[in-house]
Parts: structure tokens; sequence; C-alpha cells
């Protein structure tokens, strides 16, 4: 049974995705797993596992050879017996600039192991996979059935289950600003 909560996270997660696509004709959509390995994953408390999120959060802006032409994320945090404490991420990159959607989900995996988390973090890339329903990889603006499968994917982010109880300080899910309208001038996209 869905919460009022649960619709509110999702509806409001849509109107996000449709700001992106409306700034945006071809989003290179990235899905990451981040956690922490088995030694260390008892002992990370959810106060140092959100630090090292903010870190890998904040550190887009300087990181160019990873990040750049990222144009926003969604991160949900949970908690489970098995991976403990534990991030579904969801990285959106300017597709007309950035292609390689596996390479690039490598790329922030290793530096969340190596760099934010110091060898105590692992990941799983999800754009490894070839699942189309996933909704993963190049979301081209006139693709409805990969934008309703990313709706999907998105939506299971809002779900109740393992989620870490939210508070004012601790938010369940964080995501980039909405971006700014797109300017009504130039040439406008061809829709089919």
């Amino acid at each position: 049974m869905k919460t009022r909560r649960t619709i509110q996270r999702k509806n409001s997660n849509q109107v996000y995705l449709n700001a992106l696509q409306e700034k945006y004709s071809k989003i290179l959509v990235i899905r990451l797993d981040l956690s922490y390995k088995k030694p260390f994953c008892n002992d990370i408390t959810l106060e140092e596992a959100t630090i090292d999120l903010k870190k890998l959060l904040n550190n887009r802006r300087n990181n160019k050879t990873i990040f750049e032409h990222n144009i926003g994320y969604i991160v949900k945090k949970e908690f489970g017996f098995d991976l403990r404490i534990h991030f579904h991420v969801f990285f959106f990159f300017n597709g007309q600039e950035v292609q390689k959607g596996s390479f690039r989900a490598d790329q922030i995996g290793k530096y969340w192991n190596e760099k934010i988390t110091k060898d105590k973090g692992t990941y799983y890339n999800c754009n490894r996979n070839k699942y189309p329903e996933h909704g993963i990889g190049m979301l081209i603006h006139t693709d409805k059935q990969k934008r309703e499968y990313l709706d999907k994917a998105i939506s299971y982010l809002c779900k109740e289950e393992q989620h870490i109880k939210e508070t004012r300080k601790e938010r369940l899910i964080v995501r980039s600003t909405i971006p700014r309208s797109k300017s009504k001038y130039g040439r406008s996209r061809r829709i089919n």
C-alpha cells in the first residue's frame, strides 16, 4: 500500500525528471548502488555514511574528469540486513556530451571506493545489465517507453521498505535542484 508521502515523493521526482527533459533532449541515466565492504559495513554509522555521500556529491563541482556534464542526481538512503547502510543513486548527464554509461558508472564507483571511502566502499554498476525496463542508459526526449521505465525505477526508490527513519536532519531521498526552464528562443524540438 502506498502512503501519501510515497506518492508525494514519486510525483516530485517526476516533476524533476520533466524539468531535466525540458532542458536536455538527451539524458544519459546512470544507476549505481553504493555501499561498504563486509568488514566495514557493520561499523559505519548513518552519520558517517551521510558525510561520505555529501562529500561525493559536493566533489562533483571540482572533479571535471568524472562529473563534467553532470546535470543532476537522485539518491535513496536505505538500511538492509546484508549491506547495512547503502545508497541507490541515479546520476543524470547531458546525453549530447556523454555517451558511455557503464564506463562513467565505473568511474564514479571507483571514485567512491578509492577516494571517498578510502577503500572501505564498494559499488554495483547497474548500467552493465542489459535490462531495458530499468530505464537506464540513453534517454531521448521522444522515447516515451524508456521514460515510463525510468519513472517506474524512480518510484521504486520511493518505497517505504528498508528505509531509514526520516528526520529534519536526515532526509531519505536527496536530489539536485530542479533546473531552470529552458529559454523559449532558438529552434524548437521536433516532436513525432
